[in-house]
């Protein structure tokens, strides 16, 4: 039987939906024909502005359902009759650290309920979203899916590998088609603008904008592999349409940069002369490299990273600019 799943006309699940990610996995979603897309958001992390567009050109396509994946019955509910479910809600690496009971119940215990429903209710496939933290600081660069996730030391990345082990065990016992993607910097529209988990990239416009340099925690050393949310939102498709299961693919642009040059890039893109500050290194998931080898994406499930950082950047400056955010003071956090 085919893993792969023929998105025009299909009904469809996304769980954190109205998410950075999950807006965009919505949008491209409208874009390929599915017949019903139902998103499922607690609108903690994600906002219902960020489905104007899906709700705008998706008509009756689109429903949106407040609720949280903690919600047993309502998680099942939701399930039943859909071919696919896209799993993307989660919580915030640094919230992990700071409420990992939190944590627990929402990446792991909600995950097991979403998967538990999709086998119930005979999903044809799951497309779930993981994480590079799996791999804490790498042992070998580029880095493939193959590296083991034992230099991971944060409880995010921890529940991220529990998960996964989760979605091969109901593969094993259940028979349930998957595929997980291992995003790795994610940036552009659609970043959360006003939460208390807001990504450095966020702060830094804001600082720029009132005048003043960006904040680098550390040295500026540390590298990242930042890859744009369209282009992460095209390969959750593609997992889903690709005849693949039970493997898990490393979703980036294959390029490092450093957060020095982040800041610097960042500072062009927004056409500013200023020069970045340093502050103190952060605490939580303090890796200095990420570079991922895209290969097996590539080849098997037919996806390459499209945008590059700098016309990524532009874009973000100008999406972010028509928010017209508010300036605040810099608050620590990336995603990882």
């Amino acid at each position: 039987m085919s893993a792969g799943v023929e998105l025009a006309g299909s009904r469809v699940l996304v769980t954190g939906g109205a998410g950075t990610i999950g807006s965009h996995v919505v949008d491209q979603l409208v874009d390929a024909g599915a017949a019903e897309v139902v998103v499922l958001d607690n609108l903690v992390r994600g906002r219902l502005a960020n489905l104007d567009r899906a709700l705008r050109t998706g008509g009756d396509v689109v429903r949106v359902v407040e609720g949280d994946i903690r919600d047993v019955g309502l998680v099942h509910d939701l399930t039943r009759g859909k071919d696919v479910v896209f799993h993307l809600a989660a919580l915030r690496i640094t919230q992990c650290a700071e409420q990992p009971r939190l944590a627990l119940e929402s990446l792991v215990d909600a995950t097991f309920t979403v998967l538990e429903a999709a086998a119930e209710h005979d999903v044809a496939k799951v497309v779930a979203s993981s994480s590079a933290s799996v791999y804490g600081l790498a042992e070998e660069f580029p880095t493939t899916e193959r590296h083991h996730p034992y230099n991971n030391d944060t409880f995010y990345g921890a529940a991220k590998a529990f998960n996964e082990g989760m979605l091969r065990s109901f593969t094993a016992m259940y028979g349930l088609p998957y595929v997980a993607l291992r995003y790795f910097n994610v940036y552009g529209p659609r970043m959360d603008v006003h939460g208390v988990y807001t990504e450095v990239l966020i702060r830094w416009m804001e600082r720029i904008a009132a005048g003043e340099p960006p904040l680098v925690l550390g040295d500026g050393a540390q590298t990242m592999d930042f890859v744009h949310v369209e282009d992460i939102a095209r390969a959750n498709l593609l997992a889903a349409q690709a005849d693949v299961t039970d493997d898990v693919f490393n979703i980036a642009s294959g390029t490092e940069t450093s957060l020095l040059e982040l800041a610097g890039r960042l500072l062009a893109a927004m056409d500013s002369d200023l020069t970045p500050v340093h502050g103190e290194a952060r605490k939580v998931n303090a890796v200095s490299r990420r570079l991922a080898d895209v290969t097996a994406a590539r080849e098997r499930l037919g996806w390459t990273p499209r945008i590059g950082l700098d016309e990524g950047l532009r874009g973000l400056v100008e999406w972010w600019r028509t928010e017209q955010a508010p300036v605040q003071a810099p608050v620590e956090g990336t995603r990882a």
